[in-house]
């Protein structure tokens, strides 16, 4: 396991039901993108047992943080949901994906697209001070299904803006957009539906999306990343891959798996 390092969990906080996110040390020469993925896992049956985890953290900061969903008979989050401050977890020292902003053409506007536990690593972009030095606005969506999975709302709308560094950027260029489908709430409704009917764009008071001003970065579950991508397809968009720079881009290593 040389590639992979015992790291100690600080905290843990259960958001609902289903949802979890934690927080463990760092190791200081860990290098990563904002929006790279880990693997992640526990020691069972004295062998690892990981997944890919979008890091939920800046690179910048001293800790590494993960937001997890809870399978209730998964091999790993059927055990990693009931981590306690103290216990270690195991962390690859290798950090990748596609999910960057460097993997798009320059631009205006760059929409996050995210569902679920997709909000991770939107959660490390929002963070970094470069993103805001690169675009104009930079608009966080987060569609779920129930208001409680609405994770991490204060942070983005309370504590972030406060941030000593990048507080100024925030509240000048970050907008943050939550749908629920199935209770009601100020918005409700599909994100591609949002999309589609032009709604999501009208809320913002955003215009139309267009190939010169407007990049997306996807992330959420297959269905949603099949729609979405399609949707972006049909508007003209086309997708960052082998290396090339393009409109969009989602992360292929959790597509391709």
């Amino acid at each position: 396991m040389a590639n992979i390092r015992t790291e100690t969990v600080t905290h843990v906080h259960h958001w609902d039901d289903n949802l979890f996110s934690f927080r463990t040390t760092r190791e200081p020469g860990l290098r990563f993108e904002n929006g790279h993925f880990l693997m992640v896992g526990l020691k069972v049956d004295n062998k690892p047992l990981m997944r890919a985890y979008s890091v939920a953290s800046a690179n910048y900061q001293d800790e590494l943080e993960f937001f997890s969903i809870k399978v209730p008979n998964g091999p790993l989050t059927s055990r990693l949901q009931h981590i306690q401050p103290g216990d270690e977890v195991l962390i690859s020292t290798k950090a990748t994906g596609t999910l960057v902003a460097e993997n798009l053409l320059d631009g205006k506007n760059l929409y996050l697209l995210s569902t679920g536990t997709g909000l991770a690593p939107f959660l490390s972009i929002i963070r970094d001070p470069a993103n805001y030095e690169k675009f104009e606005k930079i608009i966080l969506v987060h569609g779920v299904r129930t208001v409680s999975e609405l994770a991490y709302q204060d942070f983005i709308t309370q504590e972030l803006p406060q941030d000593e560094y990048i507080g100024e950027l925030v509240k000048e260029k970050l907008l943050y957009y939550p749908t629920v489908t199935r209770e009601a709430y100020t918005r409700t409704g599909r994100l591609t539906h949002l999309m589609t009917n032009g709604q999501l764009f009208a809320d913002l008071e955003m215009p139309e999306p267009n190939l010169a001003d407007d990049r997306f970065m996807l992330c959420g579950s297959p269905g949603m990343l099949k729609d979405t991508c399609a949707i972006l397809d049909d508007w003209g968009f086309k997708e960052s891959r082998a290396g090339i720079r393009n409109q969009y881009v989602i992360e292929r290593a959790f597509v391709e798996q």
